[in-house]
């Protein structure tokens, strides 16, 4: 079985819900939907959230959120082929993995992209104020090429994301006090870019900390899906 789920932000109480209502095995996969929040704040307790996860066994596939850094800057991660495409994984740790971006994995007979990260909406607060903020958050122009070229040479069935293209935007969701007229939405944008052109079944995404379905756009908080 496949769970698909959003943001915990280093919040290991969804995942332990998650594992008592539908009590996946070791065999399962864990989908989360970016800001998983284990690689945060670079010390012991990162290492604390993994070392409960991997107690858990199943196999988190964690996608690349906007609060939290890349295993890419993480010296204690390697590479390695999984399911078809490349993953960040730590030896310590090897059932938390985290996909490359743009890499295209079999996952239940289905083909399925990942294209991670997102603007910080608090950004200039957590510059402000000294919490950490990453510029690499969002998908870099490098990125963005190798996305295109995959879905040009490759039919995609199902799309995990942490934000979503910028017709779905849940204006619902905006957090007050924020100018909107700051926020950068050019990752939103050209995922729109991606999905007027794309044929897929569902495309999955968190970051908006919302449950609820457009078309075949769902969103995903501390809700569960099965793919």
């Amino acid at each position: 079985m496949v769970y698909i789920t959003g943001d915990i932000h280093g919040e290991l109480d969804p995942i332990y819900e998650l594992f008592i209502r539908h009590r996946p095995s070791k065999d399962d996969i864990i989908v989360i939907l970016g800001d998983v929040g284990v690689n945060y704040t670079g010390t012991l307790h990162d290492r604390g959230l993994k070392t409960a996860m991997s107690k858990l066994e199943s196999t988190f596939f964690c996608i690349h959120g906007n609060h939290e850094n890349r295993p890419q800057n993480i010296a204690s991660y390697e590479e390695k082929e999984w399911n078809g495409g490349r993953v960040m994984y730590e030896e310590d740790f090897p059932n938390l993995l985290f996909p490359i971006d743009g890499e295209i994995f079999d996952i239940e007979g289905k083909k399925c992209i990942v294209i991670g990260g997102a603007y910080s909406v608090d950004k200039f607060y957590r510059l402000r104020n000294g919490y950490r903020w990453w510029p690499d958050e969002q998908p870099s122009p490098k990125t963005k090429e190798y996305v295109e070229k995959q879905l040009s040479e490759n039919k995609v069935d199902v799309v995990f994301s942490h934000t979503c293209p910028a017709k779905y935007i849940p204006t619902e969701c905006f957090l007050s006090g924020i100018d909107q007229s700051r926020v950068d939405n050019s990752t939103e944008q050209w995922l729109d870019t991606i999905e007027e052109k794309l044929e897929y079944e569902a495309w999955y995404l968190g970051h908006w900390h919302t449950d609820k379905r457009i078309d075949k756009m769902h969103f995903l908080f501390h809700g569960v899906e099965v793919l």
